[in-house]
């Protein structure tokens, strides 16, 4: 099993990529084969499935095989650590801001 980090790694990896990001977008409306993907991306075949392999290696999608086609579809759970990840610093940066705006009352007093 993954640690943490290396989990929030391989998202953060897998969705740098403006042409990965926009195939997990539309994954998000509905499951899809790499056929039709390529039809709606001006991006080879073989690249459409590398980056799938990426999202999918990221656990940010899954695929299934029905006869010749692989259709994928996104991870429910996939975006959960970066999710979490997120949480933390909100909580973070929450206090810090919470903290200086005290601070400023203070100095204006």
């Amino acid at each position: 099993m993954l640690s943490a980090a290396a989990t929030e790694n391989k998202i953060f990896h897998a969705l740098a990529d403006p042409s990965r990001r926009a195939l997990f977008e539309s994954l998000a409306h509905g499951e899809a084969a790499v056929k039709d993907l390529t039809a709606r991306f001006n991006i080879s075949q073989p690249a459409i499935s590398q980056h799938l392999a990426t999202l999918k290696d990221a656990g940010l999608v899954n695929g299934r095989r029905e006869g010749r086609r692989v259709y994928y579809r996104v991870e429910p759970d996939g975006l959960k650590p970066l999710v979490d990840w997120i949480t933390h610093y909100r909580a973070f940066w929450t206090d810090r801001v919470g903290r200086l705006e005290r601070l400023l009352e203070n100095m204006d007093e």
